[in-house]
């Protein structure tokens, strides 16, 4: 944690990434989780607003997709939401 309390700051293979820890705290998703989709996403997609959405199933949340949208227009990068799709299904 830094000094501020209110982000986190993971250097990753790409520029640092903030993200608010209120939102993972109301949503209940572990720090763990979102570094693991951000570094090793099973899927990437570019939104038409620019953002890059980081999509991995989270085998601890009954392989449920989590996924992170990023917007790298700005630095440091920001993480404008992280959610749990609905909208995607593990293929059986």
């Amino acid at each position: 944690m830094n000094r501020d309390g209110g982000s986190l700051h993971k250097t990753i293979d790409r520029p640092v990434i903030r993200l608010s820890r209120d939102i993972l705290q109301e949503r209940k998703i572990p720090e763990e989780w979102v570094s693991r989709t951000l570094n090793s996403p099973e899927h990437q997609e570019i939104g038409i607003d620019g953002n890059v959405h980081y999509i991995k199933a989270i085998t601890e949340y009954d392989g449920r997709f989590l996924r992170e949208v990023l917007n790298p227009m700005v630095m440091p990068n920001r993480i404008v939401t992280v959610f749990f799709t609905r909208r995607l299904r593990r293929q059986q």
